[in-house]
């Protein structure tokens, strides 16, 4: 994903913290990460969500971008459950 420049909300710091997942990881999960949904009516700005693996872990990042002038915002980044997800961490299980 593009970003001239990335922002972490108050919310992706805290979690971010709680969850003991580095910014650094979180940054490149931004420039490097697939993109596996959007949400184009999310208001303020549109919001994708990323997986990345470090370590062989899956991270998921949720990013608000400001296509005006490529801002990208951190809303919120998790080590995404197994069980809530498919092995390959992309799509959502059904109840």
């Amino acid at each position: 994903m593009h970003c001239k420049k990335v922002l972490f909300s108050r919310h992706a710091i805290t979690r971010m913290f709680e969850r003991s997942l580095d910014k650094d990881v979180v940054l490149e999960a931004i420039e490097h990460g697939e993109i596996i949904a959007t949400y184009p009516d999310e208001q303020p700005y549109p919001c994708s969500l990323l997986l990345w693996f470090c370590d062989a872990r899956a991270v998921h990042v949720v990013v608000a971008r400001d296509s005006s002038d490529s801002s990208c915002y951190v809303v919120t980044a998790y080590f995404p459950s197994p069980e809530l997800w498919s092995t390959d961490f992309k799509t959502r299980r059904t109840p």
